[in-house]
């Protein structure tokens, strides 16, 4: 199988989605960072398959039936009897910034790399063509679970596979164990081929002063591509011994501001799969996001791009 065969895979968990409405309801969708970008990656006509564990209840049994009418590979969500998947709830202010509250120390997904069939999800990472994750996916594995997919990580790159990472940073999802993080970010990091993180995350875990401090210490890593996400701000780019910023090209107000790192992620990917070069990608990541942050939630209506 050659590259252009091969699937992207993305890793982490995805999770019921409690999202409140102008007039006070909830409606209820599904969602997580690693999860959204494979929606929209597959929107884009890419064969790319979810790596994850769920339950075996009705919600479980939704979210799997959403991914395969997405168009994404459900053959590496593993099922656990008698488990629930993560929840969390979505508060968006006046200026579309979402604040999130989560239910999910007992998510199967935790547990990915130490379930019985593991080997499965070992198998496809090593023969993807893209492993991508987030810092959000390191951080609900033990130790063994991690050691486990780091291993994973070298394999895939010597077997030609690109790694992608979006830093993605929750200090509360590291019961604020800032060591502990930037340890595992590390050497996650000597893993990477590919960068996409936001700077904010950047500045608050490292204390970078800017997107160029974040530039020279993704570098140091020996990083060759790196897009930095800085909101309605330019993005930085650098790849190739060269930087550039590449702005918004339709700062739009925001209705919710879920999910646009995320389709960041996936409209600079599969630029990039498609040949471009990584300036005209991350404009066709602000492009994606742009759209997605004028909906509610994580994942936009399929109909909804046709309207912008």
């Amino acid at each position: 199988m050659n590259d252009q065969t091969k699937r992207i895979v993305s890793i982490g968990e995805v999770m019921i989605e409690m999202a409140r409405g102008p007039d006070g309801r909830f409606s209820q969708a599904c969602g997580g960072d690693t999860f959204n970008t494979a929606v929209y990656l597959a929107r884009r006509g890419l064969p790319v398959a979810y790596a994850s564990a769920l339950g075996d209840d009705i919600y479980s049994d939704r979210i799997v039936a959403l991914a395969a009418a997405e168009g994404i590979a459900t053959d590496l969500i593993l099922r656990v009897p008698g488990r629930l998947p993560g929840l969390y709830l979505i508060e968006t202010d006046n200026k579309g910034e979402r604040t999130f509250h989560y239910w999910r120390e007992t998510a199967p997904a935790r547990e990915l790399f130490e379930l019985p069939n593991w080997a499965v999800i070992a198998e496809s990472i090593v023969g993807a063509r893209v492993v991508y994750f987030s810092g959000i996916t390191l951080s609900i594995y033990s130790n063994q679970g991690l050691g486990r997919f780091l291993a994973l990580l070298e394999l895939a790159r010597k077997a030609g596979a690109k790694v992608v990472f979006d830093g993605n940073y929750r200090p509360r999802a590291w019961k604020g164990d800032v060591q502990r993080t930037r340890t595992v970010f590390m050497e996650a990091l000597k893993r990477v081929d590919i960068a996409l993180p936001t700077y904010d995350d950047e500045a608050l875990l490292w204390g970078d002063p800017s997107p160029d401090a974040t530039i020279e210490r993704l570098q140091a890593f020996g990083i060759a591509e790196i897009a930095i996400k800085n909101g309605p701000n330019s993005a930085l780019v650098a790849a190739g011994g060269h930087k550039e910023f590449v702005p918004v090209p339709d700062v739009v107000v925001p209705v919710d501001t879920t999910a646009a790192g995320d389709s960041f992620n996936a409209g600079y990917m599969a630029a990039r799969l498609a040949d471009e070069n990584p300036g005209d990608a991350a404009i066709a990541g602000h492009r994606l996001a742009s759209e997605v942050i004028r909906h509610r939630g994580a994942i936009m209506p399929r109909t909804a791009s046709a309207v912008h």
